[in-house]
């Protein structure tokens, strides 16, 4: 897809933050382009939440550099505040409103983002006049309310399943996660930020939110998603960037990352392989006779050493072969193993700079 600004919607580098002598953040870095959906992935306790607090104005950083929309969080939450819709995990709301009463209050906070405010150009904070063209709105059928498109806040109501005249003590968690969803889907804003978003929904309602994040993105809004889920984030996400220990450890497509793995190989043959064992880039050899005759080859291969693998494979007498790239979830554990350790585990709840379930 042809992104609509050179510049980065969100541009984190060197970025820190402690809590006493606890390390939440530890020298992050985070590029979100404009226009592409992304992905925020993480165990708790690795920083993601300290991350969106900081990009939202809600916590100042000790030290690097954020810039969300241009602008620095910090010194310009409340315009930045009225250009992006923020959905946490767990959706408190006023008891005593209605949901659709939360939704339009939620929406005015966004009033006059397309008309009144200066236009974001991407350029790091740069804004000209009414001439230069923001990333556009096409939502819906144009009908304003307060901040929200009214058509498409209908349409949001019906697909969500949900009833706006309930007041707010009377939702479930899956019904105030839809309230949020419906606010942030319906307003006229560049940047969604949405932090375990789908938490408390049943499958139908996240494949609702699934095709929803898909407009969005068609529509040329930026979205940073911060999930567990990862099959849901491997369906939407354009990039991703995994962190640990408050650190980004990978980032990039998933294209790009399954580059840097192993591939599954799993083969029939009409006899053994020769060559293989030794062969440079193939790990965990194993070969199974079959009965009948022949055997069964699996192995990982390093995805650069495949086109090396077939030829021994081919000259064994090749009758099936099954080639599995790594899930996102294979990559994400990769960063992950020495933490299932209890070993591992005792010794970073003794370390004094540990991290934060925040």
């Amino acid at each position: 897809m042809t992104k609509a600004h050179s510049f980065p919607a969100i541009q984190v580098s060197g970025l820190a933050k402690s809590f006493g002598r606890t390390r939440a953040l530890d020298g992050l870095d985070l590029r979100v382009e404009a226009g592409e959906v992304h992905g925020f992935l993480g165990p708790n306790g690795a920083g993601k939440s300290t991350t969106l607090r900081v990009l939202l104005g809600l916590l100042r950083a000790d030290r690097g550099t954020a810039q969300v929309l241009g602008r620095d969080p910090w010194q310009d939450a409340v315009e930045i505040h009225r250009r992006v819709a923020y959905v946490p995990g767990d959706v408190t709301l006023w008891r005593n409103l209605s949901g659709g009463e939360v939704i339009d209050l939620y929406g005015r906070l966004h009033q006059g983002s397309g008309a009144k405010r200066l236009p974001w150009t991407g350029g790091g904070g740069r804004h000209q006049g009414s001439g230069a063209k923001r990333l556009p709105w096409t939502g819906g059928g144009g009908r304003r309310a307060g901040g929200l498109d009214a058509d498409r806040r209908s349409e949001l109501l019906e697909r969500f399943e949900l009833d706006p005249t309930k007041k707010g003590r009377t939702y479930s968690k899956g019904n105030r996660q839809k309230v949020a969803l419906v606010a942030a889907f319906a307003s006229d804003v560049d940047l969604l930020i949405l932090d375990e978003p789908t938490s408390g929904l049943d499958p139908l309602m996240e494949e609702v939110f699934q095709s929803c994040v898909a407009e969005e993105r068609d529509r040329g809004r930026t979205v940073l998603l911060s999930s567990h889920v990862l099959s849901e984030v491997e369906a939407l996400c354009d990039r991703v960037s995994i962190i640990r220990k408050g650190r980004t450890v990978e980032s990039g497509s998933l294209g790009e990352l399954r580059h840097l793995t192993r591939t599954t190989v799993v083969a029939e043959l009409a006899g053994p392989p020769t060559g293989l064992d030794g062969l440079a880039g193939v790990h965990g050899l194993a070969v199974q006779p079959l009965r009948g005759g022949g055997c069964r080859v699996r192995l990982q291969a390093d995805t650069d050493r495949l086109g090396a693998v077939l030829g021994p494979l081919g000259a064994a007498g090749l009758r099936s072969l099954t080639s599995t790239p790594p899930t996102l979830e294979e990559l994400f554990l990769r960063h992950y193993q020495d933490d299932l350790r209890p070993d591992a585990r005792q010794r970073d709840g003794a370390r004094a700079g540990g991290t934060v379930s925040r």
